[in-house]
């Protein structure tokens, strides 16, 4: 898959897809139904498939002093749109210059004069263009004006819940990653380079690959039964494991983070990217009265992760 940053500087080649637009945080189910759409009119159309999205999520432009709140990362969200099949993402830069477009100069600009679309798919609820005046109605008008094609896409919905980004940040604050996994299609992972950490885990009998969640919305804090494959490094792979994601309330922590137990695993993963999937919530963080305290929780915490892990 080939990446895109700037629609006034795109090859010939990156010209004239089929495209769906949106944030798309988590790729769940609603917006795998865009993306299937924009990939059948590329089939239609002999076109590539392309995905428009913007980094850093205009959000963080409009409310910077607003909580966390992204499912995924731009490199996580690159890595999953890449799996499905998108052949060029077009991650604009979000900047002032862009948000100002009225929608009819992102239209004209980026639609058409930038990147030459044939079809644009975008959900039910789009907006775009400056103070988000445009909508759905508006852009089939400028498809009609400079001719490309325009489907909109109805919402859907898992059981009686819509399906929304919104929707499955609350399973996770909530400790229901499976319900979460429902909505999103995949489990909810939490993807990114192993740092160093205090290595109090490795003195205790159980390493940990330690790996910051700044910046993303925090599922519910506690001990997790995980799948983890390796991205990268020697150890590239697929791996059972259990996980704390929290502050480390034993040790007087402050900033949350995510510390993975691989089981079986034996080898240096600092530095290498990992993939944690949470599968299922075991139970809250806890201060225990003792450190061997601490290690037999963390003795049933594994083994019940196991036998949870075996089944799924």
């Amino acid at each position: 898959m080939r990446i895109v940053r700037d629609y006034q500087y795109v090859t010939e080649a990156d010209r004239g897809a089929s495209i769906a637009i949106g944030n798309f945080d988590g790729v769940h189910h609603g917006h795998r139904a865009v993306i299937d759409i924009a990939r059948a009119e590329a089939t239609r159309l002999d076109a590539p498939l392309g995905v428009m999205t913007f980094e850093p999520h205009p959000r963080q432009l409009f409310a910077p002093d607003a909580a966390p709140f992204r499912l995924t990362g731009p490199a996580a969200r690159a890595h999953r749109l890449e799996k499905i099949g998108v052949d060029v993402l077009y991650e604009l830069t979000f900047n002032p210059g862009l948000a100002a477009l009225t929608p009819d100069e992102f239209a004209k600009r980026v639609l058409v004069d930038g990147l030459g679309v044939r079809h644009v798919t975008v959900g039910a609820d789009f907006h775009f263009g400056a103070k988000r005046a445009g909508t759905v109605d508006t852009l089939r008008a400028f498809g009609d004006t400079y001719g490309f094609g325009v489907t909109i896409a109805e919402l859907i919905s898992e059981g009686t819940e819509e399906v929304s980004s919104t929707a499955i940040r609350t399973a996770l604050t909530e400790g229901r990653p499976r319900d979460a996994a429902a909505m999103l299609g995949h489990w909810h992972r939490i993807e990114g380079p192993v740092i160093r950490g205090d290595q109090r885990g490795r003195d205790l009998g159980y390493p940990t690959a330690n790996m910051s969640i700044t910046g993303l919305h925090q599922p519910k804090f506690g001990v997790y039964a995980v799948l983890v494959d390796v991205l990268t490094g020697p150890h590239k792979g697929s791996y059972h494991g259990a996980a704390s994601l929290g502050v480390r309330p034993q040790f007087d922590g402050e900033t949350p983070n995510i510390e993975t137990y691989v089981f079986d695993f034996k080898g240096d993963l600092y530095g290498e990217t990992l993939s944690v999937a949470l599968v299922d919530y075991l139970r809250p963080e806890a201060r225990f009265d003792s450190l061997d305290a601490l290690v037999a929780q963390m003795d049933a915490d594994c083994a019940k992760a196991r036998t949870i892990l075996e089944r799924t």
